[in-house]
């Protein structure tokens, strides 16, 4: 018999939602899940969404005061969809509580706040999940395995995009994520985590960084409601972008390779170009988001030449528990609900499976020699991130 995990909900915007409604279909997908989530309470200091979280999602109560969600003996795990900057005040408190906790990318506004979350777990010895949701992908999956065969020889060559035109407009309102106080970091920590995160899963840790950062739009009209950063305004009055809108990057790992990150998130023309190429002396790979369930293959097999495209299907993990053919899409919301399911199962049976908060501190890392360098002009060391309080 599945275990029930009594579930709390911080913040229950967007992301919020994603996350309610992932564990209400973990059931459909996993049937053989260990554990079945019960949605207890959920905060958010907007009434209204508060309210829906009941009416809609189905949560037993709701609350203004995210305290009250980690004080209640019902909930043993914690969802935390807030913006970044009660990343780590609600993932501390919810650790040291002995919640469990599944919390949004970057996890804090900084590498520094990352790595008091990342100590916080660690010392309560309890479980984490984060949403590097794309590593998830059937066909970043794939690729992994290709990699991790020797089908495509060893790699020499890694790059990847992370290209974005939500900011793009510069009528896009001002949101907490143009914030420094709020967000901390700008595309460096909204996409740059997830592209750091992506290249260590694939091809191992990073030990050093070059990078430059730019804020290509500097000011934008301050949002006259709540909304999220694909808002557009046409108000007179704006205010100043306090964090970066690209970043460059070339990177070495610490197998030899050199490979390189750009991350951007005002870049006309893409959506959502979240990609890579690997190259390796026998072969090639490349994926790109926006077309999530094809994977590009080169080989040289039998002398014939050039990309093929493998469609993802059942054979490759987990589609199966989603389409039962190839050319039926999954979609984002999907890697959400894998998420949903790794992070009861880690719950019930005690094992961490990543990402956890140490693969949050492993890519924070990387982003902290990232700006250093950007401020430097010089190449940096990837090393540790101190903790303020010690």
């Amino acid at each position: 018999m599945a275990r029930t995990v009594g579930i709390g909900l911080v913040g229950v915007g967007w992301m919020g939602r994603v996350h309610s409604i992932a564990y209400r279909r973990c059931r459909d997908h996993y049937p053989d899940l260990a554990g079945v989530a019960r949605l207890v309470v959920a905060a958010d200091d907007d009434a209204a969404r508060a309210d829906a979280a009941v009416e809609t999602f189905g949560y037993e109560r709701s609350t203004g005061d995210w305290r009250e969600v980690i004080a209640d003996p019902a909930v043993d795990a914690v969802s935390i969809a807030t913006p970044n900057r009660l990343h780590r005040e609600v993932a501390v408190a919810a650790a040291e509580a002995g919640k469990h906790i599944w919390i949004e990318k970057p996890v804090g506004r900084t590498p520094t706040e990352t790595a008091e979350v990342a100590d916080a777990v660690d010392r309560a010895g309890v479980r984490s999940l984060v949403g590097f949701n794309y590593r998830h992908a059937p066909a970043v999956r794939h690729a992994r395995e290709l990699i991790s065969s020797g089908a495509i020889g060893p790699v020499d060559h890694f790059r990847s995009q992370w290209i974005a035109a939500y900011a793009a407009d510069p009528r896009g309102v001002r949101s907490w994520r143009f914030r420094a106080d709020d967000a901390g970091l700008g595309v460096l920590g909204d996409l740059g985590s997830h592209a750091v995160d992506l290249a260590q899963s694939l091809l191992g840790p990073i030990e050093s960084v070059t990078a430059r950062t730019a804020t290509i739009v500097a000011d934008r009209p301050l949002p006259t409601e709540t909304g999220t950063h694909f808002a557009l305004a046409d108000g007179s009055e704006r205010a100043p972008v306090e964090n970066e809108d690209v970043v460059w990057s070339i990177v070495r790992f610490a197998s030899g390779v050199t490979g390189t990150i750009e991350a951007s998130r005002v870049a006309v023309g893409p959506q959502a170009r979240y990609a890579f190429e690997i190259h390796g002396s026998r072969g090639a790979l490349a994926w790109d988001f926006e077309r999530m369930n094809e994977l590009q293959l080169y080989g040289t097999k039998d002398g014939d030449t050039g990309y093929a495209r493998i469609a993802m299907g059942p054979e490759h993990e987990p589609f199966g528990r989603f389409q039962p053919g190839p050319g039926l899409p999954m979609g984002y919301d999907d890697l959400k609900v894998i998420e949903a399911a790794l992070f009861l199962e880690s719950v019930v049976d005690g094992e961490q499976r990543p990402p956890g908060v140490a693969e949050a501190l492993a890519a924070a890392k990387v982003l902290a020699a990232m700006e250093r360098s950007a401020a430097s002009g010089r190449w940096e060391t990837v090393g540790d991130v101190a903790l303020s309080h010690a």
